[in-house]
């Protein structure tokens, strides 16, 4: 019965939480791309320094150990990067590609807006630039998603009412930071379905740590501080070396204030809703 509870608490989270974050992103709020990765910036470091480093250091673990993990995972993610952009550059060796450099190069100079970086590169359709990022993305996405199966498993374990407050908590603090992955993920290719497809497959992993947790739910909890600093080194690098450069243009100053209200806008939202999940 708490398996039942567990799979379906995890589901609903996991994957509810990008179905609205789709709804919002594509819906409401497609036309605004450039401030739509403000907002994925805000909401990736918020989600890092607000929501998972504190929850990491407030366990038994040792802050040296668990800078370490930071530490090697910003190197991994970094590392991530490299190959998915040195594999691009072979893939796309014809025409304007010219190995890594061309795509890294290329990744900075035309990522003004989604649509000009397409119609740049108009001959690869779709596949062309590949910015740098999703690959980073998805796994910390499915870290994240595996460590917070495991918190909604062992909070059903502890309580059903838990179980089910632990499940909406993650769904509805998932929502900004989804929507941040999809501005990252559409931006790799213009496809909206396959966005949609990664990163709910990434939230389905989810369900995967719930029934792992219900398994092993003692052995694990140790190493959920290490799986919570994985998930933020992911996003800390994707915001600061993917999003952040593209926002570093020169602009008008009413396009500047822009950006500082949306980055704050998604700093904001995760904060109030990370804090309102952890009084839980």
């Amino acid at each position: 019965m708490t398996l039942i509870a567990i799979l379906i608490g995890t589901l609903a989270a996991g994957i509810g939480s990008v179905w609205l974050a789709a709804l919002l992103s594509f819906g409401v709020l497609a036309r605004y791309t450039q401030h739509m990765l403000s907002l994925a910036a805000g909401a990736l470091l918020a989600t890092a320094f607000m929501h998972l480093l504190p929850e990491a250091f407030e366990s038994q673990a040792g802050a040296k150990e668990l800078f370490a993990t930071l530490l090697v995972g910003l190197v991994f993610f970094f590392l991530l990067d490299k190959a998915e952009l040195w594999h691009h550059g072979h893939e796309h060796h014809g025409g304007e590609h010219h190995g890594p450099e061309a795509a890294a190069h290329a990744q900075h100079d035309h990522t003004g807006h989604v649509h000009a970086a397409h119609s740049h590169h108009g001959h690869d359709h779709g596949h062309g630039e590949v910015k740098s990022g999703s690959w980073a993305v998805l796994a910390g996405d499915s870290v994240h998603a595996f460590g917070d199966g495991i918190l909604i498993a062992s909070a059903f374990m502890a309580d059903l009412r838990l179980g089910v407050v632990a499940a909406l908590a993650v769904l509805v603090h998932e929502v900004p930071h989804h929507m941040g992955d999809l501005v990252v993920l559409r931006q790799t290719s213009n496809n909206r379905r396959a966005a949609f497809v990664k990163v709910s497959l990434a939230g389905a992993v989810t369900a995967l740590g719930g029934v792992v947790g219900y398994a092993l739910v003692d052995q694990l909890y140790d190493y959920l501080p290490f799986f919570l600093i994985m998930a933020s080194s992911s996003f800390i690098y994707v915001a600061l070396a993917d999003l952040i450069p593209q926002l570093q243009k020169r602009v008008t100053a009413r396009e500047t204030v822009a950006q500082i209200a949306w980055l704050a806008i998604g700093i904001g939202l995760v904060t109030l809703i990370s804090g309102m999940a952890h009084h839980h």
